[in-house]
């Protein structure tokens, strides 16, 4: 879940084995042969076609928008039968639905790996395997603990890996550590931790030390990534297949005990209303010094919130106990289920181009970090590989000298990227399990006596009723 990340079917638990095990499988990767180039027909042989995409997050900088029209000048150079036409674009749960429905989504679209199957499954994506291995010489290098979000039980590609895989981090404001006595280059490491530094900022400041998500399914996902770092689960999968709900796992309990905890310390911000673009905005604001969010998060602050290297930005990893993980997650490019075989061929040239060249190719990367830059955007924020580690870090060889992002201020996480476990949402009612959390963390947040047995015990006996009723939730 990102953008309100939600929906019905999780990145598996297995996801952080998947990870390491691509991250050793490839050699030293090279500088291929541009993909693109070896369609089946020219661009010059082919008839025009125009095709919407998805652009920049709304309200998104002038530069961010002066980069995303530099690159489509340079795609249409290279095809100049294609004509793309960017559009804003931010997938929400509580949108995205009725866009689907309404058929006003663009062709090109992304979408969270815990959409993919089910959408695949309710054939609202276009089939698109014969354009992507005709045009992506590589759709067999993809990360195998990611790819098949995009694909049926057949191997069939709808969707393909496309941008910000991500471990939930925790994100830390380095000024407000300095001016409340705190060593921001040892940032916190456990959850006693974060709640003893959470305190002191608040307490020497008068800055609330962490602010949490708390609308809708974000409030949930949120819960979600709490309940994964203590060795807990939302769900359990059965041997015959089902789903249990789990909501009174014991490591939920002790999640939200903790955050009543920050509440009785007066050092949460008691705003509930928060979600995924609220709290970017929040945090930028100085509103609080630290809260968890995916590891990419630092680019949509810089794109919509007006951050800048020198702000005093830090990320470090979740904290893990019991055998915890981070949270993952990532985004999918899909294309509309009605798109015509020339928009699907065009569609995937421009996945291609614009969200995978410059992971595989240096002259693409080198490219799009000179307008990245040249746009004041970020270049070189931390990510998990949608290849592999070795493609990964030789890719930011590339761009080495565009790197633009305070990497310094960001080693508590680029430290255990590749080592701390990742793992998976809820597989099943995602969106419906989220939302169901959200009310609870609200009532621990505001009232002090509220009771987190019952209030778990009845949000389970709906939860179960939600997986068992897919189609209801």
């Amino acid at each position: 879940m990102r953008s309100s990340r939600t929906t019905a079917l999780g990145m598996a638990g297995a996801l952080a084995i998947g990870l390491l095990a691509a991250c050793s499988s490839t050699g030293s990767p090279t500088s291929p042969t541009t993909p693109a180039d070896a369609g089946p027909t020219t661009p010059a042989a082919a008839a025009p076609v125009t095709i919407t995409v998805a652009g920049n997050l709304p309200g998104a900088s002038q530069e961010n928008n002066d980069q995303l029209d530099a690159r489509v000048k340079e795609f249409e150079a290279k095809y100049p039968n294609i004509t793309i036409q960017p559009e804003e674009y931010q997938w929400l749960a509580t949108t995205f639905t009725a866009q689907l429905a309404g058929g006003t989504l663009p062709t090109v679209f992304e979408i969270p790996v815990t959409d993919g199957k089910t959408l695949i499954e309710n054939k609202q994506l276009a089939n698109i395997d014969a354009q992507v291995k005709a045009n992506l010489s590589y759709y067999n290098d993809f990360n195998p603990a990611i790819v098949g979000y995009g694909q049926d039980s057949s191997g069939t590609f709808f969707a393909v890996p496309a941008k910000n895989f991500y471990a939930n981090a925790l994100h830390i404001n380095r000024n407000l550590f300095k001016q409340a006595g705190l060593d921001p280059d040892k940032p916190p490491t456990t959850w006693d931790e974060v709640r003893q530094d959470a305190k002191i900022i608040h307490d020497k400041t008068g800055v609330y030390g962490f602010g949490q998500m708390g609308n809708g399914a974000t409030g949930g996902w949120q819960i979600a990534v709490d309940v994964d770092s203590r060795g807990g689960a939302l769900e359990k999968a059965n041997a015959d297949g089902t789903y249990t709900a789990t909501l009174t796992d014991p490591a939920v309990k002790a999640s939200l005990q903790w955050l009543a905890s920050l509440a009785a310390d007066g050092s949460i911000d008691p705003d509930t209303s928060l979600d995924w673009s609220g709290i970017n905005a929040a945090f930028a604001s100085g509103q609080f010094a630290m809260f968890t969010s995916g590891s990419d998060v630092y680019n949509a602050m810089v794109q919509t919130n007006n951050m800048t290297a020198d702000w005093g930005y830090g990320l470090t990893a979740v904290p893990t106990e019991n055998g915890g993980a981070a949270l993952g997650g990532g985004t999918l490019a899909a294309v509309k289920a009605n798109a015509t075989d020339a928009e699907k061929d065009a569609a995937v040239k421009w996945i291609d181009f614009w969200y995978l060249s410059k992971l595989r190719d240096k002259d693409q990367a080198v490219a799009d970090a000179k307008v990245a830059v040249a746009a004041k955007q970020p270049v070189g924020t931390p990510v998990l590989p949608i290849f592999s580690k070795s493609q990964y870090e030789q890719s930011l060889v590339w761009i080495k000298d565009y790197i633009n992002v305070p990497l310094e201020n960001m080693k508590g996480y680029t430290d255990v990227m590749f080592s701390q476990p990742v793992g998976g949402e809820p597989k099943m009612a995602t969106q419906a399990v989220y939302q169901l959390l959200s009310p609870v963390f609200q009532a621990v947040l505001t009232d002090k006596t509220a009771n987190i047995d019952k209030l778990l015990a009845d949000a389970n006996v709906q939860a179960q009723d939600a997986i068992d009723h897919p189609a209801a939730s």
